[in-house]
């Protein structure tokens, strides 16, 4: 009879393990927002604008658009030239990612990730880490948009609930570019 009620107590204890740590599995990654205000107004079409203070009109990717194309091509991606006013970013590992949307988790993000072999680079060529230095910058990627499967991250390892996100991976300094009033943008209009 003892042994038969602790195996329930047991059982009971992992579950309010498994609780908490799926719950706290979204926290897994630092995230760095400027407390800014956002001051662009979005536009109920395909994308968004904003004029600078110099007149200068920006048109932004429309990330849903971008999500159902990736969810469509799976596994392959979508190519293309995109852009986007980053909100947020953060770490895992050795990445850093980009987001579009405040919360990474967002139905409506897109998440730039940056290959580690050129995060220092990016470091050298702006004077500060990419995680401080992108968030509330316009930014034009050249790359392919593709649909990733998260799993959800318990005590004992990797759990069978997931969800997906949309990815594009920057190996290259190449592919992406801080857009600044005045600068060209014939290419990163063209998505």
């Amino acid at each position: 009879m003892f042994e038969t009620s602790f195996t329930y107590m047991d059982i009971n204890m992992k579950k309010v393990f498994l609780v908490i740590a799926l719950l706290s599995s979204g926290c897994s990654s630092t995230q760095h927002t400027s407390g800014k205000q956002l001051t662009e107004q979005p536009v109920s079409n395909s994308s968004s604008h904003i004029t600078t203070p110099n007149n200068f009109e920006l048109s932004y990717s429309d990330t849903m658009k971008i999500i159902r194309g990736a969810a469509e091509a799976a596994p392959a991606g979508v190519k293309g030239n995109y852009t986007f006013k980053i909100k947020a970013t953060g770490s895992k590992g050795t990445f850093v990612y980009l987001n579009t949307e405040v919360d990474y988790r967002d139905q409506r993000a897109v998440t730039v990730a940056i290959h580690p072999r050129i995060i220092h680079q990016l470091e050298k060529k702006y004077g500060s880490s990419p995680q401080d230095y992108f968030v509330n910058k316009s930014i034009k990627v050249i790359g392919e948009a593709q649909r990733i499967k998260i799993n959800f991250r318990t005590p004992f390892g990797l759990s069978d609930r997931y969800y997906y996100q949309t990815h594009i991976i920057v190996t290259d300094m190449a592919q992406i570019e801080v857009l600044k009033p005045g600068s060209s943008l014939s290419a990163a209009l063209s998505h």
